[in-house]
């Protein structure tokens, strides 16, 4: 299903995104910091019709994002996959980066200051250090972001629509199930949704705890 392409894209895509931000708010000190972590924030707190509202102007045919991209691949960028999977990174953002950025705090800063006493590259720090500590929140990130892609509606809506096999995901479906009076259809992929989040959630606590033992043995 498109659901389960499109949550895959969205994960692997903010995998590096989340890895990269989330050391950089956990460890640097910059002006507009604090500005920076409101924003990453906003799709928790923000309505996601509002969200979806905002992105569907922003990429629309009227606007130079839009503009520009049905000028390159001949089509217009909001009702289609492409344009799905743009809005889907940006509400996904908080729940890729806020997990990582909590599991790269996590790690000592004289775990790394004694890694590069001993002559480690900072890339070589990242991949034998910094990864291997930081993984349960990596994948805590990774869960959550696929569990929520999946239950996703008010964005999706707004900036993809319900074009079968397209743009239509598990709760737009379940949707229009209602709406056709199909309950049974309508309860059967509720239970689906259902089942993968509690699965996704204890996934994502059993990751926390993890973590949070690390950090005490640590």
């Amino acid at each position: 299903m498109a659901v389960f392409k499109l949550s895959f894209w969205t994960m692997l895509i903010l995998l590096p995104v989340g890895i990269w931000a989330g050391r950089k708010l956990a460890w640097s000190s910059f002006r507009g910091k604090s500005l920076t972590e409101a924003l990453l924030a906003l799709p928790l707190v923000l309505p996601p019709t509002v969200l979806g509202f905002y992105l569907l102007m922003s990429m629309g045919r009227r606007s130079p994002v839009g503009q520009g991209y049905e000028s390159l691949f001949g089509h217009q960028l909001t009702f289609s996959f492409e344009g799905l999977l743009v809005a889907s990174i940006v509400f996904n953002l908080p729940f890729a980066i806020q997990p990582m950025q909590r599991a790269f705090e996590g790690v000592g800063q004289d775990i790394r200051e004694a890694a590069r006493c001993c002559g480690l590259s900072s890339w070589r720090i990242l991949l034998r250090i910094e990864l291997p500590l930081a993984w349960p929140g990596i994948l805590s990130a990774l869960v959550m972001t696929f569990a929520h892609t999946l239950g996703e509606f008010g964005v999706v809506l707004m900036v993809g629509g319900s074009i079968p096999g397209e743009t239509r995901t598990i709760a737009i479906s379940i949707y229009d199930s209602v709406q056709s009076f199909n309950d049974r259809a309508a309860a059967l992929m509720s239970l689906v949704l259902l089942l993968v989040s509690l699965g996704a959630i204890s996934l994502s606590y059993f990751a926390t705890s993890r973590l949070n033992r690390s950090a005490r043995h640590g």
